[in-house]
Order: C-alpha cells, then structure tokens, then sequence
C-alpha cells in the first residue's frame, strides 16, 4: 500500500528530478496510451509506427489496489490469475534530436518494468535476464514505501529522431495474485548533475584509502589531499576516461587525519577541499584507542524508517568520528540493482560515505553480483590486515585492537573444507588481535521474521552457518557476531557450543553468562582470550525495517525486540561496549564484555633434593613457545609472582618448549645445587611473538 498520498508522492518525484536547465519531455502524471487485457502484444507494439489509437487513454498514476491511481487498470477476471502484463505508449516531440545532450528517466514501477525507445530496449528494471513474454514474472515483490519511489535512469539520446518519439512501458506482476500494480515516469532532455555519486571512502588502512565517485561524462580521476582545507598540497591521478572512478592514496601516516577533494586535471575540483570531506586512516594493528563503529542491517529500503535511523545516529554520535561501518545485507531492496543502490545506499548516507569506509557483506536481496561487487572494493588480497582471501565475497581487516571478519552466507559454499571456511581457519589462526568480530547475513539464531530452526526457511542458510562455521569461531574465541536478515533486534547471552535447534540449547552448558552484562546490573560479560570462552550474537535486520512475524523467543537471546534501529559498537583497549539505538534516539539495550589473558596452569609432579620433575603448563597457544623459569632464595616465600626478592641466584631459565595443539607443554629438568633449605619459585612465560607473552601464576616449594 501506498503510505503518501499520490499529490505528495508526485511533489516528491518532481524535487528529486529538478534541475535549473532540465527541459521536460514527458511529465509524472501525464497522458498515456494503455492496454489491460491481459494479451499477447508480442514486439510490434514498442514500435514507433505501431497504431496504438485503439487502446485506451488515461493520466498516470496507474495501477489497481493501492488507492493512489488517477487511472485504475484491469487485472481480468480472476483476481487469483492477474494479468501479468499491462502495456503503456507515450509520444514525445524532439524538433533537433543532435542538441540533445543526455536523456534522464524517473521510473515508478510495481513490480517489474521494461522501457523502449522507438522500439530498443533502454531499460529492465526488477525482471529476469533473457527474452521477456507477457507471461513473464517479475524478479521480486515490490511492497511498503519501495512501491513510491521513482528511480532514475539514462538513456542514449542516440536512439531519438526528429519529430515524434514513442516510450513504450510494460508493467509485470511479481506473481499471479499480487494485490497491485503501478506506474508512472518523467523524462527530460538535458542531463543530471555531473556528480552522481560519492565521493565515497573504500578499504581503509593504517597507510592508505581509496576513493570512489560516480560522474555523468567521463574523465580522468585526481584526488588531492592536505592536512587542512585549502592545504591540499598532494595529489594522486588515474589516468582514462571513466565514468567509474577509484583513486588509491598509499604511503600516508597511520591514524591520521587527512582532507581531500576530487575531480579531473581538465574540469578541477568537482566536490571537496572543505570541513565535510575527510578521512582518517587506520591505527596500527594492534594498537589500543578507542574505536566507534556503526553497523546496520536490512538498511536498503531507501524510504523514511531507513532515514530516521541515521538520523538517530548521527544525533546521537555528534562529534565523535564514526571510524567504520557496517552494512549487514540486502543494502538495497529489492534486487541490489545499480538504481536501487543509488537511491538506498548513496543517496541515503552521503555524509557517512565521504568520510567514514564502508565495509558490506552480501544479503539475499543483493541479487545483482556485478552491481554488488561493482560497487564496493574488498580485500582480497589481506591488504587491510589478515589472510589473504582470493575472494571478494569473503574477507577480513584490521582496525585498531580489534579484527573484523565479513562471510558470505549467501552465495559461496558454506561447506566444511570449502574454500570460505578453509581460509576462515586460516585467518582466525593467524590473529593476535585482542577481539575478533565477525559478521554476515543470515543468523544462525533468530525468531523474527525468519526462523532458524526451519532447515527450508533460506534454503538452510542459517543452519550452514550454524551448524558448520560457529564452531570454527568459538574454536578461536571470536567475541562478537552480528548479521541480519531477520527484521528485528536479537541480542543472545554470553554463549558457547550450541550448534542444533533451538530445542536443544542446554544453559547449565552452553550459557556462560546468563545475566544481562551490563555494568550496574548483572555485571558486564566477562571472558578471556582463547577458545570457547563465550560469544554474543546479535541480529540486527531492522534498519530500514520491521516485520510483524515471528515469535521472537529464542532461548539464546536475552533481548528480542520489534524496533528500528542500528548498533552502535565501541572498543576500548580491552572493553566492548555494543547499544541498539532506535529510531527515536533511545538506546533500547546494550551490555559490556571484557576479555584478557588467563593464567597459564601450571603445575609439576615432583621436587626433592635438588630435583624437578615433569613441569607442566596448560593453556598455552598451541605452537607458541613455553619458557620455564626459576630462582632461588634463602628466606620462606615473600611473593606470589615471580621473581624479584631476596633471591640468591638469578632467574634460571629452561626451555623453550613448544606448546602442543592441546596447549600443554611438559619439561622435566634439575634445579642446580646446593638447593637444600632453599625456596623455589617457579614459573613459565608463553612467548606470543615480539613483547607479547604471558606468565603462569607462580609455585613455590621448599627444597628439602
């Protein structure tokens, strides 16, 4: 159903399509020639020549069933087989076809579309690739505020003639009893702004960026780039002429902020070199200052609850800079097309994209690979920090302390030993970061307008995701998973080792951590660095929007809630902080966890006169050195940890000794004489890598 009224729909197409010189050749609500009897018209009728005066006439908007149509269409007799097709002619005169310079459309269609000009096909809209029939279906159904709004595409002016022109419009149903259909368009002569689109910051890293934007007539692409606006003393240029332009800036300083203009050598700035165009780039892996990080999920609906949602955001972070976001799929509904990007991704969230890198993951409504991956730059080759992925449908980066890892749970191969989960092994064994966040699609728990314990609902992408890469993240202590896809907020406990239905969840087991986690109430999660020491997940597909269905009552989560929102996601050294703001403003939940080493366990199996035996310590990283040390002193024992009292003899070291994949590593060894009487300190240090290493808690023993 249409939620504005069509005068108010139409002010709003007219606005988004205005231009100071833009000439109108045909106007939104204008008169058009139509057919709704459901025939076969075959190819004649997109003609130029076509007779079309026997068909009947009527002012757009058309369409049935929403209550907005100045002119109501037929659907046939039977309203469980609508028509499919419903065919409409508008002519246009174009005295000088050589003077004009771009052809610029806004269409309005529900559900599918295509447009021909003086019979060639210049535009396919949500509809199937290949030879299209009346009898065929749209891709998808168009529902909610995606039903008023009015895409913009180009024509090649190319395809005119003088004198009278035909636009010819077929309107495709998505299925045989869809409730409604509509449709209207505006065209004009005269092309839109130069800037289309962006700029836009792409694969962030502690020594460089990139920087895309989208311009109407092809040139080459120049960024500059200064400390200070009106300071852009450097430059990088890409030569060619393109339409599609990507500038990578290397070899900057770390953390550092910096401002930037693009453009071309010939035209010159296009857009910057003021307060509104910055980046800053990323620490040094490794380093702890604090993060701010935005993630949304479900976003795409390009309409006002999408709209509200950043606008509680960016009320709400004020000042404070976004150092990345996240968009958790189906960015843009319905199908991912380049118009629909346009509208739901840059045309929503100018200000955050020029100064703040975007990093995506791929929904289920991201039908369109070419436009998904056309639009975005991933790091295939672990140029932003991890291992190299070969593929941009999965990859990981670092930012800060923290390293993020983003999976496809939509179109690669879920499989155990499939080349995704194989390199998610890999990466996750190679991180030293202190949190590992990972996010995707599909959840692998929710009751929202999905279920996950229905093996057919997404054709099992939960349960892959469940079943099969969970464990594979908990084997490596990952914190933090966030996804979408489910129109709600869901927020678990501190949880490990559920993999199954949500039946078969065990708390005495699985649940670490069942209270709140929040600082003041229960108290903040609280875990430590290593394997199956506790995970959050949190499903946050509602921010564009909200869906009615669902139980919302998995037995994982500790909050369930139907609201507009995004999370807001902050690391302080070794502190996460995670909030779901809703559309108003309001942080509706949030809770706090807290990691850090474990003690190594240390132990031995024997000490007398002189001797140790079988010195043990547990809990080391597999593959890392373990290091057993010791000292003597004269006096009974003074000190808990190792090492700096009264001692009589340094620090003796024995070892190293390779920690095995169970974390255990074993040394039997002598402790030199004349011990007797003597107290023994002992203890292990596990080298990590270079000033990274933790010890054991210390033994002492008198030697008799």
């Amino acid at each position: 159903m249409s939620l504005l009224p069509k005068p108010l729909m139409l002010l709003i197409g007219l606005l988004l399509l205005a231009g100071s010189a833009r000439g109108q050749l045909i106007s939104a609500g204008s008169s058009w020639r139509y057919l709704d009897d459901g025939s076969n018209q075959g190819t004649a009728w997109r003609d130029l020549s076509f007779d079309d005066s026997g068909w009947a006439q009527g002012n757009a908007q058309f369409g049935y069933g929403d209550g907005d149509e100045n002119t109501v269409v037929s659907y046939g007799p039977n309203a469980n087989d609508k028509y499919v097709t419903t065919y409409f002619r508008a002519s246009f005169d174009v005295p000088n076809p050589g003077a004009v310079p771009a052809l610029s459309v806004e269409l309005l269609r529900d559900d599918g579309a295509v447009v021909y000009l003086n019979g060639q096909e210049v535009i396919r809209t949500n509809m199937p690739t290949g030879t299209i029939g009346y009898r065929t279906y749209a891709r998808s159904a168009i529902s909610g505020s995606s039903e008023d709004l009015f895409y913009p595409f180009l024509i090649d002016p190319g395809l005119l003639v003088a004198g009278t022109n035909v636009l010819a419009v077929e309107i495709h149903q998505s299925d045989p009893d869809s409730s409604d259909i509509s449709f209207d368009l505006a065209l004009w002569d005269s092309p839109p702004d130069e800037l289309q689109r962006g700029p836009y910051l792409q694969l962030g890293t502690d020594e460089g960026v990139r920087i895309r934007w989208r311009t109407f007539s092809p040139s080459d692409s120049v960024v500059w780039y200064g400390s200070a606006p009106g300071n852009l003393t450097q430059s990088v240029s890409v030569p060619g002429g393109v339409i599609e332009h990507d500038v990578g800036l290397t070899g900057l300083q770390a953390d550092t902020l910096y401002y930037y203009a693009v453009g071309s050598s010939a035209g010159g700035i296009l857009v910057g070199d003021d307060s509104d165009h910055f980046f800053r780039t990323h620490p040094v892996p490794g380093t702890s200052r604090p993060v701010r990080i935005w993630a949304l999920g479900d976003s795409g609906t390009a309409n006002a609850d999408a709209r509200a949602v950043r606008d509680a955001y960016q009320t709400y972070t004020g000042s404070v800079h976004t150092d990345l976001w996240l968009m958790l799929g189906d960015n843009a509904y319905e199908n991912g097309e380049d118009v629909e990007y346009q509208l739901a991704v840059f045309e929503t969230y100018p200000e955050m994209l020029r100064k703040s890198v975007l990093w995506p993951t791929r929904g289920n409504h991201e039908n369109s690979s070419a436009v998904y991956y056309g639009n975005f730059s991933m790091p295939t080759q672990g140029q932003a920090g991890g291992v190299a992925s070969g593929s941009e449908a999965f990859y990981s980066f670092d930012f800060a302390n923290v390293h993020f890892i983003c999976l496809d749970s939509d179109a690669t191969s879920r499989v155990v030993g499939g080349p995704m989960l194989t390199w998610l092994e890999n990466d996750l064994a190679s991180t030293t970061q202190d949190w590992i966040v990972a996010f995707w699609h599909h959840p692998p728990y929710t009751k929202g307008s999905h279920d996950s314990d229905d093996d057919s609902d997404s054709s099992g992408r939960m349960r892959d995701m469940r079943q099969n890469v969970l464990p594979i993240l908990e084997d490596y202590g990952v914190d933090l998973v966030l996804s979408g896809h489910s129109h709600s907020y869901e927020r678990s406990f501190l949880i490990d080792g559920h993999y199954g239905y949500s039946s078969s969840f065990d708390p005495p087991t699985m649940q670490l951590d069942g209270g709140d986690g929040r600082v003041g109430g229960d108290g903040a999660y609280q875990k430590v660095f290593g394997p199956h020491a506790g995970t959050v997940y949190c499903v946050a597909g509602s921010s564009g929007k909200v869906s009615s269905s669902g139980s919302l009552n998995h037995p994982v989560m500790y909050s369930s809630q139907r609201r507009l929102g995004s999370l807001i996601l902050e690391v302080d050294q070794l502190q996460l902080d995670l909030k779901f703001l809703d559309e108003n403003g309001v942080v509706q939940d949030f809770f706090t966890l807290l990691t850090g080493d474990a003690p190594l366990v240390f132990s031995h199996t024997g000490l007398f006169a002189g001797f140790l035996t079988s010195l043990i310590v547990n809990g080391a990283g597999p593959g890392n050195d373990v290091y057993f040390l010791y000292s003597l002193t004269g006096n009974g024992p003074t000190q808990t940890q190792f090492g700096i009292m009264d001692l009589t003899m340094p620090v003796i070291q024995i070892g190293p000794v390779t920690a095995n994949s169970q974390g255990q590593a074993v040394r039997t060894s002598m402790v030199p004489g004349p011990a007797a009487g003597k107290t023994v300190y002992l203890q292990a240090l596990e080298w990590q890598g270079p000033g990274v290493g933790r010890f054991s808690n210390a033994l002492t023993e008198v030697v008799q």
